[in-house]
């Protein structure tokens, strides 16, 4: 009996396989693991460049800090580091004349704000530094963040702020909501437990170590220890409404910033 029938039936699989074997490495797998959230699982993905060739999104203010002369004597110079909560509050409109610049960027984690520490706090010598942070870590916009990694990120940034003499205020977590059909997977991201349980720590760490908490989560929740429904229209951005709530607390932490003795 000739065994090349049967070794070329036995063959023709194997040989259909190997065939096949290029168009599988051509399938585009998932860059990035699915969280269970569909917005959520989109806009990682969107962002993919930003995470591969610039992490910390430094060519965002390179220009606008490379044309910016150093603070003027007796300038109080003053940073606002943050999120999309602060990239989208329009400084001048709320604190007209004062030398306050905006370096916020929507969609950012505290990591993220590590990264362009330097170049967009240390750079340009301010007197007070603001830190609006957290809410997109809660979310796991860049990957899950157990609360004891963000509160390490605000340590770190208030080391590396006092080691350059800049006075330090932390603001706490905004509050959520999900009044809205846009608000339910935002708001379903950020558990308010959570949010209570950071701002705490961060109240606790300001006490402890001698800079300035500023409380913006006490003025603008509501009785549901949601955001109020009337300052957000997303449930997390705040309008005009909620940052007209959030610039005099701003201002008193930072007069008080002020007026405290220079950072040890």
């Amino acid at each position: 009996m000739s065994l090349h029938p049967i070794i070329r039936a036995l063959s023709q699989p194997l040989f259909a396989i190997i065939l096949s074997l290029p168009a599988l490495a051509q399938q585009p797998a998932s860059p990035i693991p699915s969280t269970g959230h569909p917005d959520l699982d989109q806009y990682r993905t969107s962002r993919i460049s930003i995470y591969t060739d610039d992490f910390g999104q430094l060519a965002r203010y390179r220009d606008a800090n490379a044309t910016l002369a150093p603070p003027a004597a007796g300038e109080n110079r003053v940073i606002f580091l943050g999120d999309s909560i602060t990239d989208y509050w329009k400084l001048p409109d709320y604190f007209p004349g004062k030398p306050y610049l905006d370096r916020g960027i929507d969609g950012q984690s505290t990591p993220e704000m590590l990264v362009r520490f330097r170049q967009d706090v240390i750079n340009l010598q301010p007197k007070v530094l603001v830190i609006l942070a957290g809410t997109n870590d809660i979310a796991g916009v860049t990957g899950p963040t157990s609360n004891e990694d963000i509160e390490a990120n605000y340590a770190t940034m208030a080391d590396l702020a006092r080691a350059h003499h800049i006075r330090v205020v932390f603001a706490s977590i905004l509050p959520a909501h999900n009044y809205t059909h846009d608000a339910e997977e935002s708001f379903a991201l950020r558990p308010p437990a959570r949010i209570l349980a950071l701002n705490k720590w961060l109240q606790d760490f300001c006490a402890k170590n001698g800079f300035v908490y500023l409380d913006y989560f006490h003025a603008l929740v509501d009785e549901r220890s949601m955001l109020k429904r009337t300052l957000s229209d997303d449930g997390l951005h705040p309008t005009d409404p909620g940052y007209k709530l959030m610039a005099p607390l701003a201002e008193k932490a930072i007069q008080k910033a002020l007026a405290e003795n220079s950072p040890r």
